[in-house]
């Protein structure tokens, strides 16, 4: 279950061209399109990282994955860092996650999946773009390149816009949620509506408890 699943998740996250690509190209990764690369680069990118960050934090916390076997461990923060970013599916609770693993979930649940697929969020490519740029910029390079090949200034600017926009809306719906919700818990109130934004699903359990307002707000960042 707990590989099958996030198979299904990963799948749906890389985007039926992506997918097409794959059976075209009959997975021979040199020849893939430079899209298809940039997905599957930044998808293992982040389940790895992901996941070894969900079992590093969590390794000893007896209310998520703390008393699971070694094996169970590995499957439970895998499964954890796969259906943030594109389904919202859980195996452990929650709400019993530390706030550091939270805000790590964040950052995934806002990153999403890859363009054209069944996920939400700024998608991978976007963020791949950026980082890409910045590394670009450390070194003293001119331009950003991607497997070779030079990215057009339009899509930097695009990637930006995007991102920018889509951490207005986030701010925005919190600080909202912040004057209509009883709740004091920030970290609560950012991962509600940054899983709405991503429309990954997975909640800390208080988006039944919301007012009419917060409940309208958060159903409108979903859309």
């Amino acid at each position: 279950v707990s590989l099958v699943i996030p198979a299904l998740f990963i799948v749906g996250g890389l985007g039926f061209t992506v997918v097409a690509d794959l059976f075209d190209k009959r997975f021979r990764l040199k020849k893939l399109s430079l899209h298809s690369k940039v997905v599957l680069t930044a998808t293992g990118a982040l389940l790895f990282v992901g996941t070894l960050s969900i079992l590093i934090l969590e390794y000893a916390n007896p209310k998520t994955i703390g008393l699971l076997g070694w094996g169970g461990k590995v499957l439970a923060a895998f499964f954890q860092s796969a259906t943030t970013r594109t389904a919202g599916f859980n195996s452990v609770d929650i709400a019993s996650l530390r706030e550091t693993t939270l805000f790590l979930m964040i950052i995934l649940m806002f990153i999403g999946a890859s363009p054209g697929s069944t996920g939400g969020g700024v998608k991978t490519t976007t963020v791949f773009v950026l980082f890409s740029s910045l590394c670009s910029t450390l070194i003293g390079r001119e331009s950003t390149q991607l497997f070779h090949r030079r990215v057009p200034l339009d899509i930097l600017r695009r990637s930006l816009a995007i991102t920018l926009l889509a951490g207005l809306v986030v701010v925005t719906v919190t600080f909202i949620l912040t004057m209509t919700e009883s709740t004091d818990n920030l970290m609560t109130l950012l991962f509600e509506t940054v899983s709405a934004f991503g429309t990954a699903g997975l909640s800390m359990g208080l988006t039944p408890h919301l007012t009419i307002i917060g409940k309208l707000f958060i159903a409108l960042t979903c859309s």
